[in-house]
């Protein structure tokens, strides 16, 4: 039976986000107005998410701040709040829903109890050199998040007893190749599923790299090859034209599956129905 391809729309809403929240590190800002913003938080009296939405009705041009407080680059900001409200802007979203916004930030960030042990503390040269280097260890945990699917996709190849191989190049027509993050084989060695595993919670070019190796996973497919994609992270919702793509060719039957982490039960499922048809699992009895 041929199951209904979701519209685009639909496949949207069931991206989430991938990346574990990290504590913050503790930084030096550098411009005068997060100084400025800084300043006028340590003169709080007491922290808690109800003064800090009065300091938003007189500062609210300065609620990145609050993101900043919990470790949120301004990219990352942007893709959680698009994601949980719906737009990036948090100076309108904090003069409009302060109150929605400090109940966000302090239950998904721990706003409130970071801010209190943060505020007042004296700061070391050390402390300054970890700030520096928070980029690479946020590239650490970047790397951590995309992980994920490709963990939970062998996890289902292994559940399923499947013959497979991750981070591999399948070999599909006129002997042409394409990379693939797991690769279903019989016992013979012949190549029958290909699955692709790309999960951004942030944006960047290597999110066109990943339409194009899936692209190109379409386009050297043998008749009797799937190609399955397995695609999450709120990075996308910024790209969402190179999500349509991939999407595109879902519907257009060049590839045989689109999935997220919350549709993994779809993705099982037809894993199962592509491995049967090719005699690489044995149905189970009644079944």
């Amino acid at each position: 039976m041929i199951n209904r391809v979701p519209s685009f729309e639909e496949y949207l809403g069931t991206l989430g986000r991938l990346s574990a929240h990290v504590d913050p590190i503790p930084t030096t800002p550098e411009a005068d107005r997060i100084r400025r913003a800084s300043a006028s938080l340590a003169d709080i009296g007491e922290i808690t998410a109800q003064t800090l939405v009065r300091w938003l009705e007189t500062h609210s041009v300065d609620a990145d701040v609050l993101a900043l407080t919990v470790g949120l680059t301004q990219e990352k900001m942007k893709n959680n709040l698009r994601n949980h409200f719906g737009t990036a802007g948090i100076v309108t979203l904090a003069r409009t829903k302060p109150h929605e916004l400090i109940e966000w930030l302090d239950t998904e960030f721990d706003l409130v109890r970071s801010l209190a042990a943060q505020r007042h503390r004296v700061y070391e040269f050390g402390d300054i050199l970890v700030a520096r280097a928070g980029t690479r260890v946020t590239a650490k945990t970047a790397g951590a998040s995309g992980r994920k699917i490709e963990d939970e996709l062998e996890q289902i190849a292994e559940d399923l007893q499947l013959n497979f191989q991750t981070r591999t190049r399948f070999t599909g027509r006129n002997g042409q190749s394409a990379p693939c993050d797991l690769l279903v084989l019989d016992d013979e060695g012949r190549q029958h599923i290909a699955v692709a595993a790309k999960g951004f919670d942030s944006t960047g070019s290597k999110l066109t790299d990943a339409v194009r190796e899936i692209e190109e996973m379409a386009s050297v497919r043998l008749p009797t090859q799937f190609v399955m994609a397995v695609i999450d992270g709120i990075g996308w919702k910024s790209r969402k034209a190179d999500l349509q793509r991939i999407h595109g060719l879902w519907t257009s039957h060049q590839i045989d599956g689109m999935y997220t982490l919350a549709t993994l039960s779809d993705f099982r499922r037809d894993l199962t129905r592509f491995a049967t048809l090719h005699d690489l699992i044995r149905p189970v009895a009644g079944e």
